[in-house]
């Protein structure tokens, strides 16, 4: 008997299905030589501290680091857990053969080798590898399951990923909690959590800190069209008036007209931060509705598998596209344009030295069903019409840059004319799945200009427009989890962020649930789209004075190491003992800090609408979020 081992109980039911498995049974399918089970994501997780001895179980400097010699994980305490793995263990015992079919990724990895590592299998186990989870996919992965040992570095990378986070999290939360929290509360501090939340914080401080400045530009209006002094920007409205009354009864000349014709590509396709960016600017949706949405649309068969973190699509999906453009019924009436021709094929569409588990989130061809959510309609628009646009041609334009002079002064304008709008027709110009045009260009930039001519000169009129310096803007989930995947820099070009993002905070598939757990423990809080940190979150990251643990850029750095690992090109034993060094150091460096320091955030008295408050007498973490089983907050 061969035994298939999901993710959850509806992936169970399909791969089944395909299996000819049709005999259920008390958690598993059964039938034509095959076993499918189930867990409920995560069975097993690393053990507490107070499970490698009772001594860590009571909060004391004196036994800081807590570093086990062996890391070892156990069973969640949840009745309904052990009675899956027991159901697990029996079939693993019984089985000829395994084939772990856990999601096609780290954390899908770490959770099915946890499980059968804890059930003690011993039996070989093969690995299915998937996107998507329509019958075609889960029939073409079966037909090509790869050896489980292929995998190994994945595993490893995850395994790396939660002890570091154990080390980290466990450690140091309960070294600031004692050194530095007041009476009741804990501390909460995390390898991922606290520099994102110093993001958070020191953008704050930047703008309430920011001191606004006033200067003045000269322009001239000639012919109707408004052109700006080529000049820097002048510091006093005296300065600005006095050159526009020496310029304003010369003529204006026109010395320069120059024509560039230009092209825009396609927007890339998208990944999932990516995707979560684009939703919560278009539609307000969280980083984590994002996440459950398009995870639900991947359960659907509509969509490919969603937690990846390239644009790029594989050589081999190429054949496929044209069945899947047609298949999008919705859009037909705009696939006219591209029809009964050879399917453009891009290089910054299609690269497969860019994509390493999954590609770029694309529609899989399968009919939506009935009953889909607004939410699910929405999100599923944005990956069409993106996938649809990846297949037309550039936006051709015409740029035209106009130069002039008044007495010494030089000035420009710019104008923009599309000449063939391309890929610009899948997107209506009032539709929500429109790209976001550059917000730092002039509206003038994209003006038609009239016809110019070298030497034509005329009168015009010069005057001042005063402007006035803009702080940086308050971050948005979108805005934070631009900043997260390229560690804090901001970066605007496509490209760019795309080589940044192997030094990125955090994953694509966990950073959601790291802004959701700051906003839990009350370090920041929503203001509209707004994030603000709150006061326990600015005293906390003004408390840290080890920048290991709050810098973007460290943090960054050792999750590239992670994605090394993940490509077997660095030592995951070398990662861990990095790790363990830094907790050392850095519980050197607090015990050594006699300043007698504490953070006086105020609690918060009652739970928010849908959370549930603390028992009273127990520490909680500021902001009153739920502590786990020893009284740490847990590692993230």
């Amino acid at each position: 008997m061969i035994l298939c081992i999901t993710e959850k109980p509806s992936v169970g039911r399909d791969i089944a299905k395909i299996l000819g498995a049709t005999r259920q049974q008390p958690g598993f399918i059964e039938g034509n030589g095959y076993c499918v089970t189930w867990t409920f994501g995560h069975l097993c997780t690393l053990k507490e501290p107070a499970d490698y001895t009772p001594a860590w179980k009571a909060w004391a400097l004196s036994r800081l680091p807590m570093i086990p010699p062996r890391f070892g994980i156990k069973l969640i305490d949840q009745d309904s857990i052990k009675k899956q793995f027991a159901t697990i263990e029996k079939l693993i015992g019984a089985c000829d053969e395994v084939i772990n079919c856990g999601d096609a990724g780290q954390e899908g990895e770490l959770i099915q080798r946890w499980v059968m590592q804890k059930a003690g299998c011993k039996k070989p186990v093969k690995r299915l590898w998937i996107s998507s989870l329509t019958d075609e996919a889960i029939r073409e992965g079966f037909s090509h399951l790869k050896p489980s040992q292929e995998l190994e570095p994945l595993y490893r990378a995850g395994l790396c990923r939660a002890i570091g986070d154990w080390v980290l999290g466990m450690n140091a939360t309960r070294l600031y909690t004692i050194k530095y929290a007041a009476q009741g509360q804990i501390l909460s501090i995390g390898r991922v959590q606290t520099p994102t939340l110093s993001l958070v914080v020191e953008r704050q401080k930047e703008i309430e800190s920011f001191v606004p400045e006033n200067y003045w530009e000269l322009k001239t209006l000639y012919r109707d069209v408004l052109f700006s002094a080529a000049s820097k920007a002048f510091k006093t409205e005296e300065e600005a008036q006095k050159l526009m009354a020496e310029i304003a009864p010369l003529p204006f000349e026109v010395t320069d007209v120059a024509k560039k014709k230009g092209k825009e590509a396609p927007p890339k396709l998208f990944d999932l931060t990516s995707l979560q960016v684009e939703c919560n600017r278009k539609f307000n949706l969280s980083a984590d509705e994002t996440l459950k949405t398009i995870q639900s649309l991947y359960e659907k068969k509509v969509a490919t598998y969603p937690r990846v973190d390239t644009t790029y699509l594989t050589d081999d999906v190429y054949p496929k596209c044209g069945q899947i453009l047609n298949s999008l019924v919705q859009y037909q009436d705009i696939l006219q344009d591209i029809r009964g021709k050879r399917l453009k094929k891009s290089p910054k569409v299609f690269d497969n030295s860019k994509v390493t588990d999954h590609h770029a989130i694309i529609p899989t061809g399968q009919p939506l069903p009935s009953g889909m959510t607004d939410a699910e309609l929405k999100v599923f628009d944005l990956i069409a019409r993106r996938f649809v646009a990846a297949f037309f041609p550039d936006c051709t334009f015409e740029q035209t840059t106009v130069k002039g002079k008044a007495g010494k002064v030089a000035f420009k304008a710019s104008g923009k004319v599309i000449i063939d709008p391309g890929w610009k027709k899948v997107f209506a110009k009032d539709d929500q799945s429109a790209p976001q045009e550059d917000s730092r260009k002039d509206d003038a930039d994209n003006a038609v200009l009239p016809p110019f001519t070298p030497g034509e000169s005329g009168p015009h009129t010069p005057r001042t427009v005063k402007k006035t310096t803009q702080p940086p803007k308050y971050y948005t989930e979108g805005t934070l989890l631009k900043a997260m995947e390229t560690a804090g820099a901001t970066v605007d070009d496509e490209d760019l962020r795309e080589a940044l993002k192997a030094n990125g905070i955090g994953r694509p598939s966990t950073r959601a649930a790291i802004i959701e757990i700051l906003y839990k423990r009350g370090y920041i809080c929503r203001e509209r789209k707004s994030i603000r940190a709150t006061e326990a979150g600015v005293q906390l990251i003004s408390l840290i004075k080890e920048e290991l643990l709050k810098s973007a850029k460290l943090t960054g750095i050792w999750e590239g190491k992670l994605r090394q690992i993940e490509r077997g090109q660095y030592s995951a034993e070398e990662f861990i003992a990095n790790i363990k060094q830094m907790i050392c150091e850095i519980t050197s460096a607090v015990m050594l800090d006699n300043t007698n320091r504490r953070i006086e955030a105020v609690q918060q008295t009652s739970a928010p609408k849908g959370k549930t408050a603390a028992p009273k007498g127990k520490k909680t973490p500021i902001g009153g979020a739920s502590k786990t089983k020893d009284g740490a907050s847990g590692v993230s």
